[in-house]
Order: C-alpha cells, then structure tokens, then sequence
C-alpha cells in the first residue's frame, strides 16, 4: 500500500471515527447515565432479599439506554437552532454541523426502536409503553410544549425524569407500586432545585435564546428563593421512604445527611449568590442523587 493510500486510510478512519463519536454526543451520555443507574436502582430495590433475574436487568438497562439516547438525540435535533445561541449547547454535533437534521432523525428512530423492541420482547410490555411515554415526556410534552412556553416547564416536565426507577420496577415486577411511586416523588422534587441551580448561571445563555426559564422571567432572587424552598420539599420527601418502611435506619441517616448538606447550599445560594456557588450546587446535586439512591440500595440489602 502507497502511502498515500495509507494517509487517506487514516484520514477516513478518523472522520468515521468523528462522526461515531457525535452521534455518541447526541445521547447526552451524562445525563443517560444518571438515568440508567436510577432504573437499575429501581429493578434492584423491586425485590425483596434477593436479586433480579440478570437476564431482565441487562435487556432493561439497554433498552431503556437505547430509549433514553433516542429522547436526547431528539431534543438535540428540535433545539438546534436554540442550541446554537448558547455557550453551553454550542459544542454540540447538529450547531458544529457534524450531523444532519436526517441522520439525527434516523439515528433517533433507529435507537428509539430497537430499545423499544427490546424491551417489548426480553422485557415485558408494561416497561416498553412506559418508556415509551417518557420518551413522548421528554422529546414532545417538555421539547415542544413546555420548555418554549412556561417558566414552570422543569416543575411539570420533569415528570419525565423522574420515570427511570419506575421503570426499572416494572421491568423486575411488570407492576408499579407505591414504593416506585416514592422513588418517583424523590426525582421529582429533586429536579427543579437542582436544573434551576444551572439556569442561575446560565440565566444569559436562556434569555439570548428566548426561552422563559425561571431566573429570565422572575429574575435571580426569586429563582434563589424557589431553590431553596424546593430543597426543603426534597428534604422531606427523601424521608418518606423511612416512614412507610421501604428503608431503614442507614438510609434515614444518609437521608438527613445528605438533605442537610444540600439545604446548606440552598441558603448559602440564596443568602450569598455567586455564579461559581451556582455551579458547586449544580454539581453537587448530582453528586446527591447518586449517594441517596445507593444508600438507597445498601438499606436494601443489609435490612434483608
């Protein structure tokens, strides 16, 4: 082989490998991995002093991956043109033009389909309709209709979001109690401080684009105060899981812990704002979720 042919080789080998590596980006794999470990968390907790069957939770864990890619990739393709204003989105493959509108679109379709099938077939058809409700949650309800239109689009869309324990429940179960019903309520209270937290430093990059998020409407004290008046509801809802008895005592104490260090960011936002604060109670909600669900988790198994 010449070698040019074989400088053309590499230079083909690496452009596949760019445009792999944005559709890879189209998924938001950050955020599905957060939602991934919440489903798992969910099948894990759905039984009682024993583990889920391993065949059940790797169908689950990709179907819902694969569904959950699909919802990012189409985010991505609706937001495009909102994306390309913000210094946050920028970056991403459809503003860059490494990607089409088709091939998103394609790409959406094909993952959405195969995890729905997934799902359907190796898992059990209550998980895939769903998921496949979360999907339309996420892509459509939040996407189109609320992001664009209410300041309160994270309260109400992020029902959407907070749907990965339950369907890791349904998954093991093919039922939805009232104890995935709990997991939902903590992901749901834990969604606005937390995406709120983001907007108050990015308040610029929304109102640039055009979207009504809380802080360019209410402005930031207002938002600050929401902030912490909604971690004071996460903080109490984080304890109803101890209260029915779906957890015990370690849970609790990490619970209370955990609640406790976040509400300290919450007033220290609200009291003495700054945009590197922001970002610190943006990251450690993450961080916080993580911790609560693997508490969670190792309740579960140590009270069993």
């Amino acid at each position: 082989m010449s070698a040019q042919n074989t400088r053309t080789l590499t230079l083909d080998r690496a452009a596949a490998g760019r445009r792999l590596h944005a559709f890879y980006v189209l998924t938001k794999p950050r955020v599905n991995t957060l939602i991934v470990f919440c489903a798992i968390i969910g099948m894990f907790l759905a039984v009682p002093g024993g583990l889920p069957d391993p065949a059940v939770v790797l169908a689950a864990t990709v179907g819902i991956a694969f569904v959950a890619g699909a919802a990012a990739a189409m985010n991505c393709l609706i937001e495009s043109g909102i994306d390309a204003h913000m210094a946050r989105t920028r970056g991403r493959p459809l503003p860059r033009g490494e990607l089409n509108p088709v091939e998103t679109l394609g790409f959406a379709a094909i993952l959405g389909g195969a995890g729905l099938l997934i799902l359907h077939q190796l898992v059990n058809p209550l998980t895939m309709w769903l998921t496949f409700a979360t999907f339309v949650g996420y892509a459509v309800v939040y996407t189109i209709l609320l992001k664009p239109r209410t300041p309160q689009n994270i309260v109400i869309g992020g029902a959407s979001g907070a749907m990965p324990p339950v369907l890791g429940w349904a998954a093991v179960t093919g039922e939805v109690s009232a104890d995935a019903l709990l997991l939902f309520l903590i992901i749901f209270a834990w969604t606005p401080p937390h995406f709120w937290a983001l907007a108050l430093y990015r308040t610029e990059d929304y109102a640039r684009a055009g979207l009504p998020m809380l802080p360019v409407t209410h402005g930031a004290e207002y938002t600050r105060l929401s902030v912490l008046l909604y971690t004071f509801i996460l903080f109490g809802v984080t304890l109803l899981p101890f209260a029915t008895r779906m957890s015990g005592w370690i849970y609790l104490a990490a619970a209370v812990a955990l609640g406790v260090s976040f509400l300290r960011y919450a007033w220290r936002l609200y009291v003495d704002y700054s945009d590197a604060l922001a970002r610190k109670t943006f990251r450690f909600s993450i961080l916080y979720l993580f911790l609560l669900f693997a508490a969670l988790l190792t309740d579960h198994y140590i009270r069993f």
